[in-house]
């Protein structure tokens, strides 16, 4: 018997590699001669690069970079296990967790430190990036990443502008001739489920910039900044990045991706299951485990229990999910590819409970879920 395992993280509490582990540990228990593969997963946002290191066999770097408020910061990116493909969350350089919420201000913070990490994996020799975007503290439309790549944004006397989203108001003429040459021989995959345009009442400044401390009149300013940075874009480089889903992403960063390094935007668990091979290591299966933190009903947009069954339904592989919490809603998933709900404890784990105990909970639970379903389940 093959048994798949890919679960996400259990956010706050275990990692996916960690979940993984304890739902191997009761399978290994019910079924001793089964064999087993583990494949942690993640949607893009936190978590990313580690459940993508892991499944891969792949290494965790670390550099030292600008942060949003230019500030120098560590921060981590991966390498897979291929050596040629490298995973970066922005918000390990960019994102809200590394400013104090009474320094937030997304006229000043910049993505640059983004772009430093694309460079690292460039210095690397990685031809292939996929950048999650999700937490950032910035609305400067990847002006930043750009310009830590080599663009020069000029403002009407020929000078360089400064950093954050304000600044895109000043922006004459973009420059590429500096640009990093390896640039055009990288394929640069964006793991976002967002699907804002940049600008207008659904676009970055206007949905995401109140939580990143704009004031209403600072989200006009830079919807406008990135309005006219989105017209010298079109101008200068021939590319429209208004309106296309997911250019409103981590403040416009999206955008600047696809305008500056010609990145495709994807749903984040569908980059991250083909980048760990999910599907082909799934089609001999016998029986997919997935899980995550919370089931309910926004699990069916985009999370990774559901990524999961679709690719195991095409195969009629049965699936069990496991989680933290089950919603009063989270029934919808029956609909949607999901065989077996498993709740690990009532009342949920709590944070203060050790993670060997966590790991204890989700182990004794699958096996008593596989024991009490082995006939619904082959």
């Amino acid at each position: 018997m093959k048994i798949i395992i890919a679960p996400d993280s259990f956010k706050g509490s275990l990692s996916a590699l960690d979940v993984a582990e304890a739902i191997n540990q009761g399978v290994e228990e019910l079924f001793p001669d089964s064999t087993i593969v583990k494949i942690p997963l993640a949607d893009g946002g936190e978590g990313t690069v580690q459940c993508m290191v892991d499944a891969t066999g792949g290494e965790i770097r670390k550099e030292k970079v600008y942060g949003p408020l230019g500030d120098e910061v560590f921060a981590s990116y991966g390498i897979l296990g291929d050596r040629k493909t490298a995973v970066i969350e922005m918000a390990e350089a960019s994102g809200l967790t590394l400013i104090p919420k009474d320094k937030r201000n997304p006229l000043v913070t910049t993505t640059y430190g983004t772009g430093q990490l694309i460079q690292a994996a460039l210095d690397q020799n990685c031809r292939k990036m996929i950048i999650g975007i999700g937490g950032s503290a910035t609305n400067d439309g990847g002006a930043g990443m750009a310009q830590a790549l080599g663009v020069k944004l000029l403002d009407r006397e020929g000078k360089e502008i400064g950093w954050g989203g304000r600044e895109l108001q000043r922006i004459e003429r973009i420059d590429l001739e500096s640009i990093d040459p390896r640039i055009k021989t990288t394929q640069v995959l964006v793991a976002s489920d967002v699907t804002n345009p940049l600008c207008g009442p659904r676009g970055a400044s206007h949905v995401y910039g109140p939580q990143k401390g704009a004031t209403p009149e600072m989200v006009e300013e830079l919807d406008k900044a990135l309005h006219h940075f989105a017209l010298i874009i079109k101008r200068d480089l021939g590319k429209e990045v208004s309106d296309i889903p997911g250019a409103g992403a981590a403040g416009g960063l999206g955008a600047g991706l696809i305008a500056f390094l010609n990145a495709e935007i994807k749903p984040g668990i569908e980059v991250v299951m083909k980048a760990v091979r999910l599907e082909e290591n799934l089609k001999h299966a016998d029986l997919v485990i997935t899980g995550e933190g919370k089931i309910d009903r926004q699990t069916i947009y985009g999370k990774a229990p559901i990524g999961v069954a679709k690719i195991a339904k095409k195969y009629n592989i049965p699936v069990v999910a496991i989680a933290a919490i089950l919603s009063d809603d989270a029934h919808v998933v029956y609909q949607h590819g999901i065989d077996i709900l498993v709740k690990v404890s009532d009342p949920p784990m709590s944070l203060t409970e050790t993670r060997e105990n966590k790991m204890q909970l989700i182990k004794k639970r699958i096996r008593q879920a596989l024991t009490e379903n082995l006939k619904n389940l082959f």
